[in-house]
């Protein structure tokens, strides 16, 4: 079963684990004390970040590229009176050619550990095209388990993702750690703070 077929089942039978009333603490620490400005939710899913950002006063683009979260989405927008400053799009996180820079913060809350190297690679060229020099991108992802075989490394490489992102991006931080959904084992997972040199 594709990425893509996977995500849109648990959208249709409604088994969504991550649609949570707020977003991560990293979110919102991250932003603190920050002015509003433009963002940009990559893999945006049912809008949790998009509408708290929203909420601040950000203006957002949220992108997803199953039809059913980008409606979902926007209608709670839309509920919550605030469909003016959060605005969502389906599509892909590889192409974004649809949007215009530049934005002040990008967020990716378990979006690109999804993607091959190639469409990796591409969703890097687009962050470097819209985000401003000194803007936050903040990164959620699963990494691949060093200990485990080959069979096993099914999400992102940390070591290529740091060579990908040296071109147009410092690390200010990483935080390491572990994600578990229901009884599923668990695996390593981090926080990325990168932010965009000028």
């Amino acid at each position: 079963m594709s990425n893509f077929d996977r995500l849109r089942q648990l959208y249709e039978t409604g088994s969504v684990p991550w649609d949570q009333p707020a977003p991560p603490p990293e979110v919102t620490a991250s932003l603190a004390g920050q002015p509003a400005g433009r963002a940009l939710d990559l893999g945006c899913g049912l809008g949790r970040a998009a509408l708290y950002l929203a909420s601040q006063g950000w203006s957002v683009d949220g992108v997803d590229f199953i039809p059913q979260a980008v409606t979902e989405a926007q209608a709670r927008a839309e509920r919550a009176g605030l469909a003016a400053q959060a605005v969502f799009h389906q599509g892909s996180v590889t192409d974004l050619s649809f949007l215009a820079g530049p934005y002040d913060f990008a967020l990716d809350v378990g979006c690109a550990h999804g993607l091959e190297a190639d469409g990796l690679r591409a969703y890097h060229r687009e962050l470097l095209r819209l985000l401003r020099g000194g803007a936050l991108y903040l990164l959620f992802a699963h990494l691949n388990d060093d200990q485990a075989g080959p069979e096993a490394q099914r999400w992102l490489d940390e070591a290529g993702l740091r060579r990908l992102f040296s071109a147009g991006f410092a690390l200010d931080k990483v935080e390491h750690g572990q994600t578990q959904v229901g009884d599923q084992p668990p695996w390593p997972s981090a926080w990325f703070w990168f932010r965009r040199t000028p």
